[in-house]
This record gives structure tokens, sequence and C-alpha cells, in this order.
């Protein structure tokens, strides 16, 4: 009936709201699936909200949204409410030559194997990818029997055999083009009663045998994979040859075959849309990976945020220009205007920049990030007094720096929020966390150009020169808080400090920067309006539970009730306790034991002390459970 707390981003870095035993789109436990939770009103035992630690577990299998990236659990901000998370690895299973491929490069090269044994029956099997027009995928002859299987044209499969009877040839031709760069399946089988060829999901073509003539395959040759003497070779991709229920090792043979390469590039084709936040897709023999040196992320596929925490007065200084660069190189890596590479450092100018970062803190004001130059240009990303965030541009040909003021949210609550900041000349595009995009504009007056740019500041500005007063009294102390995957142009200041690349040299830290993602925030939240967003501490609409402040005077009513009740009951308590004595010692003689409660109704002894020891009866329903007060 609302938002939920807790969730775990997978794959597609998108959030998903069900948990182990249970699936997509269900939003329950397997204890909801099963109707055996903790409290019946809810669908996992951990929002039974019971002062116990409860439980729930079980194996995520939808293999489209794994691996699990990150899990956000809420609803802790409160006394008494704690929660524990644990992730287990990711376990895959399946036919590791699946993907045992080769690549044939030239139309000359090909790779050999012993005689292929198919005397009276033959079942083979393969995928394939090319973007030529024709070639031979196997071939291998006798004296005068053969098998064979080739790409006839871009739209046909033949499948050509002898037995001794005359050649034999079926056909599947496709609507569609074959040589696409994709996957496509060939299964060609043949015995002694018909032969059949199927290519993808297309109609399946048979051929019957004839009722009388030869029926054994002879063969003598090696069988030869990616080509046939004096035709055309296979030019591209084939991977998951099985040959009667063997899988042939393509690329162990590839790795000493002139012209044929293990593995098969293309890969990103297919899958390069996982390599995220800019992150490069890398062809590689058997697979691909991701090249995150260019963003503000790392891991496989660059969603794994980058960031660090920042303690009070402790700051990072990443110099755009340092000895021994080269300003061609500093040029093409910070997405500088000028292009020419002979230039020195105040001479450079930015017509664009592209900043993002994310955050958290519950101090204001504070500087978050601040970008200064050789003249008295800067850019600053700012929290005010008031906790609302503000853009500061200063480039000249104004009296006053531009500011872009947010004053409808505050910004140092204490959770993550992101911040998105795009200048294209005049024009500025500013996005705070998932809120619609909103469109700016520089005076009429100012300067579009941002002048020789000089450094880049996190958490403080320390910096020589004039100073704007708003900027140096934001300044101090400084920032505590988490400042995570900063990305200015193509700069990551933060991750070149936190991962050793060629780019950390440029960076100076002032005090111990500890990695942490305190910072981070899934990019995946849809848009919420401040009368539904949990975290909207200042909606006077939001239910916003457990909030001391949101409800202090609900607070105060409802203790006054529960303190009422709880005197009654106690006194009734007690009164009951002095008539059960009273009665319990009425007879001289009266004695103890320790026998275990309910062992004369237990099946036996060990089901007697099973059943009175606290550590067999957590799961006993709440409403069978004694309490002595």
């Amino acid at each position: 009936e609302g938002n939920p707390y807790t969730w775990w981003v997978g794959k597609a870095n998108e959030k998903h709201y069900y948990w182990g035993g249970s699936g997509p789109g269900i939003q329950k436990c397997a204890c909801g699936i099963e109707r055996n939770c903790t409290d019946p009103k809810y669908y996992c035992n951990c929002d039974a909200d019971y002062k116990q630690w409860r439980k729930d577990s079980g194996m995520l299998s939808y293999k489209e949204h794994l691996p699990v990236s990150q899990v956000v659990v809420g609803d802790l901000d409160r006394p008494g409410s704690e929660a524990k998370v644990s992730v287990g690895p990711v376990r895959c299973q399946g036919d590791r030559n699946y993907w045992n491929a080769a690549s044939f490069v030239t139309s000359s090269s090909y790779l050999h194997f012993s005689t292929f044994q198919g005397e009276t029956s033959a079942d083979i099997s393969f995928y394939f990818k090319t973007s030529a027009s024709d070639g031979v995928f196997l071939e291998n002859l006798g004296n005068t029997d053969f098998i064979k299987l080739e790409l006839k044209s871009a739209t046909e499969v033949s499948f050509s055999f002898d037995v001794g009877n005359g050649p034999v040839e079926i056909v599947v031709r496709s609507p569609s083009p074959l040589n696409d760069d994709q996957w496509h399946r060939v299964n060609a089988e043949r015995n002694v009663k018909q032969a059949s060829l199927q290519v993808d999901q297309l109609p399946l073509e048979v051929r019957k045998a004839p009722t009388e003539g030869h029926t054994r395959l002879e063969l003598y040759s090696q069988l030869y994979v990616g080509a046939a003497g004096g035709q055309r070779g296979f030019l591209g991709c084939i991977r998951s040859l099985r040959m009667n229920g063997v899988t042939l090792d393509l690329e162990e043979r590839a790795k000493v075959t002139p012209g044929v390469k293990p593995g098969c590039s293309g890969h990103c084709t297919s899958y390069g849309m996982y390599c995220a936040n800019g992150g490069k897709c890398v062809e590689k023999y058997n697979g691909y990976s991701c090249d995150c040196s260019k963003t503000a992320y790392d891991g496989p596929f660059c969603i794994k945020d980058v960031g660090a925490f920042f303690e009070e007065g402790m700051w990072l200084r990443y110099n755009f220009h340092s000895p021994g660069t080269s300003m061609k190189d500093l040029v093409s890596r910070t997405l500088l205007s000028s292009a020419d590479p002979e230039i020195t450092a105040p001479d450079l100018s930015l017509n664009k920049e592209e900043l993002s970062f994310s955050f958290s803190t519950t101090k204001s004001p504070c500087v978050l990030l601040y970008v200064s130059s050789y003249t008295p240009d800067f850019m600053a990303v700012l929290v005010n007094p008031s906790g609302n965030l503000q853009i500061r541009y200063n480039l000249g040909g104004t009296k006053e720096p531009y500011n872009i003021d947010i004053d409808h949210r505050n910004m140092a609550n204490g959770q993550p929020h992101t911040v998105n900041v795009t200048r294209n000349g005049r024009d500025i595009v500013l996005q705070l966390d998932h809120y619609p995009p909103t469109s700016y504009s520089l005076p009429a007056t100012s300067d579009i150009q941002f002048n020789s740019p000089k450094a880049l500041f996190l958490g403080k500005v320390i910096e020589t020169g004039k100073i704007d007063q708003d900027i140096y009294k934001y300044s101090t102390p400084g920032f505590t808080g988490c400042l995570s995957r900063v990305q200015f142009n193509q700069i990551a200041p933060l991750k070149a400090a936190l991962r050793p690349t060629n780019a950390s040299s440029h960076v100076h830290i002032q005090g111990e920067l500890v990695e942490s993602n305190c910072g981070a925030s899934p990019l995946t939240i849809p848009p919420m309006s401040a009368a539904t967003d949990p975290w909207h501490l200042d909606s006077a609409s939001a239910d916003f539970p457990y909030n001391g402040q949101a409800i202090g005077d609900g607070v105060n009513r409802n203790s006054a009730i529960i303190g009422g009740v709880i005197a009654v009951v106690i006194f009734t308590i007690l009164c009951t306790l002095v008539f059960l004595i009273r009665y319990m010692f009425r007879h001289k003689g009266t004695y103890h034991t320790n026998e275990a409660k309910g062992a004369e109704s237990a099946e036996s002894a060990d089901a007697a002390i099973m059943n009175n020891d606290p550590n067999f009866t957590e799961t006993i329903d709440e409403s069978k459970k004694e309490w002595l007060i």
C-alpha cells in the first residue's frame, strides 16, 4: 500500500522488491508465498516489527536480474529498529562448452580434427555468426562419400552428403539475412531412415532415405572446420560445435592454428549495453569487459560508486595541469575547447562543462565542489545556511556571480542526493535527485568561456588570490559528510585519489581519505512527489513513521495512554500472583520439581525438553507465549 523502505538493485541497475523464495513483481518474501509469516497481516517476517529478531532468506534465481549490486534498507532511524543483511555469492551453472568458440579471420584458415565417426548416424549442431554471404562450415571426405555443411548464400544453409547412392542436399531458406552478425543455430541430423536440417526456429526440412541402397557413411580424411578444398572458407565465428554428442574444443585448436583466433569478437554487439555510466565495452576472446577508466564508477559493469567520507577540515584538490603532462593529453582528457597543444595552462578555456556527483551531509553551510581558475572565473556547488543547494557561476561580464538557488528542499538531511549540471555556452541544465531537469540561462552580459581552469576542490577551498566572500565563509570549517562518483567532464577526482591511475599525480589530499559508499544513491528511484516521499521531512502531509519531530504531539499523547494501560495491567497481574501463591501453599508438603512443563503430554523426554527450551520455542506463535512481569 505504499513505497517500500527496502529493495535491492540488480544487473540493469533497476530496483526490485521481491526476495528469496518469491518471484519478480510479487513484492513478497518466501513466507508471504507460503502464508506462514510471523504476522499474517504482512508478507515478510521482518515486517512484524517484534522485539525478537525475525529472518527472511532464500535464493534469488531470476537470471535476468542478477547479480545483486546493492541492497537498501530503510525504516531504521528509530530506537530498537535494527537490520542485518547478508548477500551470498553468485553461483552459475551450465555447459561450460556453450561458449567454446573460434574466429576465422581469413578465407583460407581452418581447423582440423580426427575423422568424424558417423557411419550410420550423424547429429551435428553449432552456432555461427558472420557478415559474409557464403562459406563452408565443415567438411569430411571419403573415397566418394562426404558430408558437408555450408552457408550457400546470405539466406541459405545447405546440408549435403553422399553415402554411395549419389549426392543428397537439403537447403533451408531464411526470409531474413543470416549474415547479420548475430548468432544463428544450425542442427543437422542423418540416420538410415532420413536426414533433416533446421536453422534457428525455421521449419524443419526433412529428406527420406531410399528404401534400398547404401546406408553407411564411410569417411577417411580429417574433419575440416571453417573451410573445404577448393572452396571459399568461412569468415566469422563458430561456437558450441557438437558432433554426435561430443563438443569439439575449438578454442584449444585455434591457439596453435594460423588465421584462427580462440573465442569470438563481437560480444559487445549483444552485451555492450551492460557497460553503464559511460563505460566502454572491450572485446575479449571469450567474452567482453567494461573499461571504466573514463568514468567515476568501478566494478565489472561500471555501476559501483567510488566515494569517500570527509571529516571536518579535510579537502582534496585536483590540479588540471601538473608537471610532465602534455597539454595535448590534458585537452583530450578534460574536453577543453582549445585545440592547440603548444599553449600554456593559463590559456586553456572551457565552452561547456558536465558535472555529476552525489553527496550526503547533515551540516550547513558548506562547499561541496569548487572549480578555480587563473582568472576571477569560478564555478561552485554550495549548501547555504538554510540547507538549500546553490550553483554559482562567475564567468566575467557581470558585477555579481550568477546563482541558481534550489529552495524547495533541505539537502542537509543526511540522505543521499544526486546533482547533475550541464552547461553548453549560455545554457545550463540542472537535475537534482530524480526530479525533472530544469533549464537556466546565463545573463546576456555574461561571458560564456570558463577561462583558464586551474584546480577542482572537494570539501574545502584552499586557494591563493581573491576568493568570493560567501565561498570563503561557507568553506570554514569545511564539509563533513560523504561525496561519491564525482565527475567533471572526463575527470573523476575521487577515483583518481582512491584508485591508482595515470591521473593520480594530479591529486593532493589534506587529511585521511576513507573510501565509503555512504554518499551513493541508486540511479533507479522513480520521481516522487513531496507528499509521498518518505524522506521529505518538510512536507506537512508526508507520513513519516517513527520520526519524533514529525509526530511529536502524537507521541506525548500516546505515551500517556500507554502508561495508564501498563499500570492497570501490572496491578491486575500482582493481584493474580498473590491469589495463586496463597492457593499453592495452602497445604503443607507442597513440593516443586524441575520437570519440563508439558512433559505429561509430550511424546518423549526429548520432545518435552524441546518444548521447554527457549531455543526451540522461537518459532511458536506469539499468541501462545507466556510473559512474566
